[in-house]
C-alpha cells in the first residue's frame, strides 16, 4: 500500500469523526474541514495529520468527559448469591447510555477506550427506541483503562465524586480484599457513599 493511499485512508477516518464531533459541538461541519484543510496546506501531510489527530483526540477526550458528565454512571452493585462462600458478589461497573439514534456516540467511546461491550435494552413501552448501554465491568479493565482516563480528565459534575469513590473500590478489589468479610464490608461501605446514596442490597 502506497503512501499516498495511506493518507487519504487516515483522511477518510478523519473525516467521518468530524462529521461526529460537528453535530456533537455545535460546529458546522464545513468550519471543521477547513480547519483540517488549513493544516494540510500550511503543513506536510505527516505532519499535518499527526496535529489533526492530537486536537482530534482533544477534542473526543473533551466530549467523552462532558457526555459521561450528562449520560454516564459509575456504580458498584452487591447482588446475594448463594454459590459464593459470603453469599454476595460485588460488582463495578462504568455504563454509558443512550437511545438507539445516539447508539454511533457509544460505539465511538467503545473504540477509544478499547475495551467493554454495548448492550440493548429492548423497550415496548411508549418510548420510540431501544436503550444501549455500554458497559465495562472487568476490574483489569477498569483499573488500566477506565481509571487512568478520569484521573487525567476531571469530571464536572457530582460524579467526580463518585468516581474517586469507585477508584478506591476498584484498588481494593484488585487487592483481593472483597473476598474477606471485613474488605466487603469497608467496599459497600464505600459504595454506601455514592450514586446519591443509593440502597446497595
Amino acid at each position: 500500500m502506497s503512501a499516498v493511499t495511506i493518507t487519504v485512508l487516515r483522511w477518510n477516518a478523519c473525516l467521518s469523526k468530524i462529521r461526529l464531533y460537528a453535530g456533537i459541538t455545535g460546529e458546522s461541519e464545513a468550519t471543521m474541514v477547513r480547519y483540517v484543510h488549513r493544516w494540510m496546506k500550511q503543513n506536510n501531510s505527516k505532519k499535518a495529520l499527526g496535529a489533526v489527530n492530537q486536537q482530534e483526540r482533544l477534542k473526543l477526550e473533551n466530549w467523552i468527559c462532558g457526555f459521561v458528565d450528562g449520560e454516564g454512571c459509575f456504580s458498584v452493585s452487591a447482588i446475594r448469591n448463594k454459590t459464593t462462600k459470603s453469599g454476595i458478589q460485588i460488582f463495578p461497573e462504568f455504563v454509558v447510555t443512550q437511545g438507539a439514534k445516539s447508539l454511533l456516540a457509544l460505539e465511538e467511546i467503545k473504540n477509544f477506550f478499547k475495551c467493554g461491550n454495548i448492550f440493548v435494552n429492548k423497550r415496548y413501552d411508549n418510548h420510540n427506541e431501544h436503550l444501549y448501554r455500554y458497559c465495562v465491568r472487568s476490574v483489569k479493565e477498569l483499573k488500566e483503562k477506565i481509571i487512568p482516563f478520569f484521573e487525567e480528565n476531571n469530571l464536572k459534575t457530582y460524579k467526580q465524586k463518585d468516581f474517586l469513590l469507585f477508584k478506591k473500590i476498584v484498588n481494593e478489589m484488585v487487592k483481593k480484599y472483597h473476598l474477606t468479610q471485613e474488605g466487603r464490608k469497608k467496599i459497600l461501605g464505600i459504595a454506601g457513599k455514592m450514586n446519591r446514596n443509593k440502597k446497595r442490597v
